[in-house]
């Protein structure tokens, strides 16, 4: 369910049947500014929760947001890095549990909250539909997710993925290689898709995780709340 709500959506936090691939977005945009949205976690979305972000949550997301503006293609890729970082963190506000999500997958087997390409692909397009919505996507277009050595069970991997729409350059967002709540990984999907590493030159520099938004991108004071509170997890 998309945009502004005519009726209450339905609220569940239940398992569900494994998936090979990532969930189609389920969210609600409120005229009040909530939005409600369905999350999921546990290895290949098998469980999924309802929650909603409340306006208040919403307006320090924009808060955030704003302090990340620059027109060039680096900017807007911190601003997408940005926003998905702080719905990562109002998702865990609402489900302690993923902060148990580790990057990657190796010591994560039994531990709830856990996330796999498919979990991280699910609610990172989720995540970028609502920003989209929510007019925080200048620049961009959202696509479906796409799939690596689909047929590999060892090495299969999903990504969100996003479009300049000036270029037509698709890019790839990718939240697997990080835990939840920190800043995902971004880098051409054509590069995404031969393997390369996102933590490596030359992408490296466009992947950093620095101490505050200030250091991220060029910024702007924005009332009392000042680039330097805002650091990263």
């Amino acid at each position: 369910m998309v945009g502004a709500a005519s009726s209450e959506p339905i609220f569940y936090d239940t398992p569900g049947p494994s998936v090979s691939r990532p969930l189609p977005p389920e969210y609600v945009i409120h005229r009040d500014g909530s939005v409600t949205l369905r999350i999921c976690f546990n290895w290949s979305c098998a469980r999924r929760q309802t929650m909603t972000f409340t306006p208040n949550d919403m307006a320090l997301l924009k808060n955030h947001l704003a302090l990340c503006l620059g027109p060039s293609v680096d900017d807007r890729l911190q601003h997408v890095r940005i926003g998905i970082w702080q719905m990562q963190l109002l998702a865990q506000k609402y489900q302690p549990l993923l902060a148990n999500d580790l990057a990657i997958n190796e010591l994560e087997t039994g531990i709830a909250g856990r996330m796999d390409c498919v979990d991280s692909a699910s609610n990172t397009t989720t995540y970028l539909h609502i920003l989209r919505d929510i007019r925080e996507l200048a620049g961009w277009t959202v696509s479906a997710p796409k799939v690596r050595s689909r047929f590999d069970l060892t090495a299969v991997h999903w990504t969100a993925v996003i479009s300049d729409t000036e270029t037509g350059q698709p890019w790839s967002v990718d939240s697997w290689f990080r835990p939840n709540g920190h800043l995902p990984l971004v880098m051409p999907l054509q590069s995404w898709s031969d393997r390369k590493k996102a933590w490596e030159p030359p992408f490296a520099r466009i992947n950093s995780a620095p101490h505050s938004i200030a250091e991220l991108c060029d910024t702007r004071p924005l009332g009392v709340l000042g680039a330097a509170a805002l650091s990263f997890q």
